[in-house]
């Protein structure tokens, strides 16, 4: 695999991983809203989305309420800086942290079962598992992720990249929540410690991941928050507390500060992470709530 190839897998891991958290799922019902609130504190406001990181064609338009925020700021914020993702420098960084680079193998890190579903995985889905035994947990599920969603049409065209293309070609400036280096730090050390739970926790979800795609995207069309907690995030708090800390708590905490700031700022900032960072009582919204912002989930129409 190449550097780059790897380098976009990474980009990517962080929802790709988060929405096959899920286990059986029902249809949500139809309601009017969208995963777009507008946040304000006095003559102040953002907006702040919940996007999905890897989309299909089909999945286009988005709601409009999407546009709606994007036509009204004057810059836009991203989970890390996408425009960082072309540099070779960087992407020969990420592999040689996000690799084992102590003589170490998954064979040798995992147990005897978690290896034996590695192995069982990696043969029915037909890539060679001596390609991946260098790599780290967070490398290897992320990587295996986006190659599910390939599989069922997903491409790296998701929300935030369409609105980062969108933002440069009307001039309008972006930001970031946090830098590349703290994801490649975050990606390097995820399942640390429990390796192999993590990865029998993802193998198993990969099984349902096909039945679980249209729930997921229509609960994240319609801002379902109860939907997307309950089967999305809900499960990792329960089967992996560790994982959900370093993914979602401590990294909500962080950008907290950041998105408090901007109330400061004379611009109307559209601030864009993936939807599973909104949600629960960890969530962006409901810290927000908290801290006393006016918070409104905006409509279809």
């Amino acid at each position: 695999m190449t550097s780059d190839k790897v380098f976009k897998f990474c980009h990517q891991f962080l929802f790709s991983f988060l929405i096959t958290a899920g286990s059986a799922l029902w249809s949500a019902g139809s309601v009017a809203q969208t995963s777009v609130w507008e946040i304000s504190k006095g003559e102040s406001k953002i907006y702040l989305a919940g996007t999905i990181h890897l989309l299909r064609q089909q999945d286009y338009p988005l709601p409009a309420a999407f546009e709606q925020a994007f036509e009204a700021s004057q810059s836009l914020y991203f989970e890390t800086d996408i425009g960082a993702m072309s540099d070779i420098g960087l992407q020969q960084r990420m592999l040689q942290q996000l690799t084992y680079q102590d003589g170490r193998t998954l064979s040798a890190v995992l147990s005897a079962e978690a290896y034996a579903a590695l192995s069982e995985y990696a043969a029915g889905s037909g890539i060679p598992l001596g390609m991946l035994q260098t790599f780290k947990p967070g490398l290897l599920i992320s990587t295996l992720s986006v190659m599910e969603f390939q599989k069922l049409g997903f491409t790296p065209q998701g929300v935030d990249a369409y609105f980062f293309s969108r933002a440069l070609g009307a001039g309008k400036s972006t930001g970031e929540l946090e830098s590349i280096n703290e994801q490649i730090a975050m990606l390097a050390s995820m399942g640390e410690g429990y390796e192999s739970d993590f990865v029998l926790y993802s193998i198993r979800d990969f099984a349902e991941l096909r039945g679980a795609i249209e729930t997921m995207v229509q609960a994240w069309r319609e801002g379902d928050t109860d939907l997307l907690y309950s089967e999305f995030v809900e499960p990792m708090l329960t089967e992996t507390p560790d994982l959900y800390e370093s993914i979602l708590v401590e990294r909500n905490a962080n950008w907290m500060l950041t998105i408090e700031a901007m109330f400061d700022s004379d611009a109307t900032e559209f601030v864009l992470v993936g939807v599973a960072h909104l949600v629960g009582e960890h969530g962006l919204i409901t810290q927000l709530e908290d801290k006393g912002f006016e918070v409104t989930q905006l409509g279809t129409n």
